[in-house]
């Protein structure tokens, strides 16, 4: 339950009140017993972060993300898929293969 801050327009009596958020804001000054109070804004409302954490990193820089990025890229080793290296792979599979056909044709002749 928050803490609110009130202050009475007539008396200038300023005060804390601990109530339910549903509650309805008072009306009537505790001191002069006028219907002057008003409620403020006050610093009691605090946000609280609930869950596994929050941490520096996560608000990193785009500079400081992009760096990070193409650190971590350079750190991984090359892709072993042959199909995938600018179509070298397939040449040489297809070359092989038009190499054997050669060979086997020759064998039958």
């Amino acid at each position: 339950m928050p803490t609110y801050e009130y202050v009475c327009d007539a008396c200038e009596h300023q005060f804390d009140e601990f109530q339910s958020m549903m509650d309805k804001p008072l009306k009537k000054c505790p001191k002069c017993k006028k219907p002057k109070l008003r409620r403020l804004f006050g610093t009691g409302a605090a946000v609280i972060f609930k869950g596994s954490g929050f941490y520096q990193t996560d608000y990193r820089s785009e500079s400081y993300k992009s760096a990070a990025k193409a650190e971590q890229d350079a750190s991984k080793p090359p892709s072993s898929d042959k199909s995938t290296t600018n179509g070298t792979a397939s040449k040489a599979s297809s070359e092989e293969g038009a190499k054997s056909t050669k060979k086997s044709s020759k064998a039958e002749t």
